[in-house]
């Protein structure tokens, strides 16, 4: 491939990877970021709450959101929305109010809080594991330049 500025990169078909390599590099990606570590984990015992709890807290970060619009962020049910939504408007982190356009529908709102909690859980989950800070900086700008190159757009 042919990274030099202003070139065009080759388009030939790139190279069959080795299924076995590629199994490994998985497993220990997803090891890494799931397990290594669990942040899930210790966002529930710093928030006294379930991670998915935690997770709704963070999905209304950005600003209320309608019930309908909650369920869906958060790739659920109605019903569980709901059992999660009155859980967290008893412990004081949201609030509901009618919608002002439509009074069957019902807004989300962060109580400050919420916003607190959720702002905790994001900076948990930010954090970079101490695996990942120990890195010699050459392997850590190695890392970063295949990051980078999977997380962009495949060519055709």
């Amino acid at each position: 491939m042919n990274d030099t500025p202003g070139t065009p990169r080759d388009t030939a078909a790139p190279a069959t990877a080795d299924p076995d390599a590629v199994a490994r590099v998985w497993a220990a990606m997803s090891s890494f970021v799931l397990a290594q570590e669990d942040r899930r984990k210790e966002v529930a015992e710093t928030l006294g709450m379930s991670f998915f709890r935690a997770k709704a807290l963070r999905r209304l970060l950005p600003g209320p959101l309608t019930m309908r619009e909650l369920t869906a962020r958060l790739v659920t049910e109605k019903p569980y929305t709901t059992l999660v939504v009155d859980d967290l408007e008893r412990r004081g982190f949201v609030e509901r109010s009618v919608h002002p356009d439509d009074r069957r529908s019902k807004i989300v709102t962060l109580t400050p809080a919420g916003v607190a909690a959720a702002e905790e859980a994001e900076r948990i989950l930010a954090r970079p594991p101490r695996s990942l800070l120990a890195l010699d900086p050459g392997d850590l700008a190695a890392l970063d330049r295949i990051m980078a190159e999977l997380r962009s757009p495949q060519d055709g």
